[in-house]
């Protein structure tokens, strides 16, 4: 089963929007796919524990002192992905080729679990979402490699 997070901010609606729009320019479409970025990697947290002064407390976050591995799917990817650093403390960046699906495969195989897998998209769906559990993906905005680029 996928979990699905939904981050609240009424301009992420806005933004799928604009991006949803055929008639949206490469230059608009790229720009709300960065601003769209910033709200849904700003989203990613992790459950845990820090030492406060006052003594050991539950917390989601980003830990600082892990660097968080970003895998943008190439094309479609690239716009969430060049905001990512900026919002992430420490951030690594693997391009990759393929679908979300072979990410996360690569991924599983380097050793890393299921809990520590985020998948941030701009927009899906729910066939989409049991495709994913099925290990398969469908876009939902066009191709939005060409879209960001104007190709």
């Amino acid at each position: 089963m996928v979990n699905v997070f939904v981050p609240p901010h009424p301009l992420i609606k806005h933004w799928v929007s604009v991006l949803r729009n055929e008639q949206t320019p490469p230059p608009i479409f790229k720009c709300d796919m960065q601003l769209d970025a910033h709200d849904l990697v700003a989203s990613i947290s992790f459950s845990g524990e820090i030492q406060s002064p006052l003594g050991v407390a539950s917390v989601e976050f980003i830990d600082p002192r892990e660097a968080v591995a970003v895998v943008p799917i190439l094309r479609a990817g690239l716009a969430l992905a060049e905001h990512a650093s900026s919002i992430l403390p420490a951030t690594k960046t693997y391009h990759l080729g393929g679908t979300v699906i072979t990410a996360i495969d690569l991924i599983k195989e380097r050793g890393v679990d299921n809990q520590h897998i985020k998948v941030v998209c701009a927009v899906t769906c729910p066939p989409a979402l049991q495709k994913l559990s099925d290990k398969m993906i469908i876009p939902g905005l066009g191709d939005a490699g060409d879209r960001s680029f104007g190709t």
